[in-house]
């Protein structure tokens, strides 16, 4: 099952099934944010709008991206503001979508689905503004090490979705590439336990100057 396909049945039952990945990555995301003033954010990979709906308070536009239909169906439905505009769209393609200058782009649990980082981050940095930050929140290196991947229950049984491993130094590695140098690293825990293996990884890249 492809990864499109795999969310929109996930879809169904995406913000209720226990996830603690899902829920920390938008504590994550708020607590990294919360500091960075902008006007305009680019979502990439806004579900069901766990984060847009935090976003649309802070921002005067949001444009909220997700390659399935089925949870851009559930995030439209939570979030109806008219400064939200949702768009599907495979963003290893050209990003068609992003019309403005963005103070913030955030990428949430997303990147694991794509095998190349450093095209991404190209088309990211084209589409942020002079002073902007792009935030990025994975699942973190150490918890893939172990085995842990994105996956659910169903009726069908269970469905393991496609994920790449990518390691710390892919990401600076990536970014770097494209004059993006790291702002801020931060790893987040279940429960605060930081004797445990971090959960999420959260990197924010801003521009820098190329080599």
């Amino acid at each position: 099952m492809d990864i499109q396909q795999a969310y929109n049945l996930w879809s169904a039952q995406y913000d209720t099934n226990k996830n603690r990945t899902r829920d920390l990555e938008a504590l994550a995301l708020q607590e990294i944010t919360q500091p960075i003033q902008f006007k305009r954010c680019l979502e990439i990979g806004c579900g069901t709008g766990k984060n847009t709906t935090w976003l649309a308070t802070r921002a005067q536009q949001v444009t909220a991206v997700d390659f399935s239909e089925q949870m851009l169906a559930k995030a439209k439905a939570k979030v109806p503001a008219d400064h939200v505009q949702f768009h599907q769209a495979d963003i290893t393609h050209p990003w068609s979508f992003a019309t403005y200058a963005y103070d913030l782009i955030t990428f949430s649990l997303v990147l694991e689905h794509i095998e190349q980082l450093s095209p991404i981050f190209e088309k990211a940095n084209q589409a942020l503004a002079p002073n902007g930050r792009i935030y990025v929140g994975e699942l973190h290196p150490f918890k893939q090490y172990k085995g842990t991947k994105a996956r659910f229950d169903s009726e069908e049984g269970t469905t393991e979705l496609t994920c790449f491993t990518h390691h710390l130094s892919d990401f600076t590695n990536a970014a770097k590439q494209h004059g993006l140098v790291v702002d801020s690293l931060q790893e987040f825990f279940d429960e605060e336990d930081k004797t445990t293996i971090p959960r999420i990884l959260s990197l924010v890249f801003k521009k820098g100057k190329l080599k």
